[in-house]
């Protein structure tokens, strides 16, 4: 069965940087959009970066632009959540997720994506 394996996240202090990483387990990220969600406990799983299958388009949440870039590097097979200037509010758990052919209108929807990763922790302390 298809996974993601995350690696990456830990504890920052604020205006730190960190780089999350996924790697799928038994597939490539060709036909895939790639996104990035986080979440806050007691909160909802909310959309944090998405990047097009074809690597040309990407969306950011308002609250992580111009601080947080995704890209994808095909050779690794990888897709990266790089994350700068951190603020605590960023705390959470971060999760990547693949949706194949998945358009640019469904990415900030969770539930339209098929694979998912574990999931690591980023915390920022003040």
């Amino acid at each position: 069965q298809v996974h993601l394996v995350q690696s990456g996240g830990g504890s920052v202090q604020a205006g730190g940087s960190l780089r999350l990483s996924c790697v799928p387990s038994d597939m490539t990220f060709t036909n895939y959009a790639t996104g990035w969600f986080r979440q806050a406990p007691g909160k909802e799983r909310e959309f944090v970066a998405a990047l097009s299958w074809g690597g040309g388009t990407v969306s950011y949440a308002n609250f992580v632009k111009g601080r947080f870039t995704t890209s994808r590097d095909t050779a690794k097979n990888t897709a990266y959540l790089q994350m700068d200037s951190l603020k605590p509010e960023d705390t959470g758990a971060y999760y990547c997720a693949a949706g194949r052919n998945l358009i640019a209108g469904a990415w900030t929807h969770a539930t339209n994506y098929d694979y998912w990763g574990q999931g690591t922790q980023v915390t920022v302390s003040s």
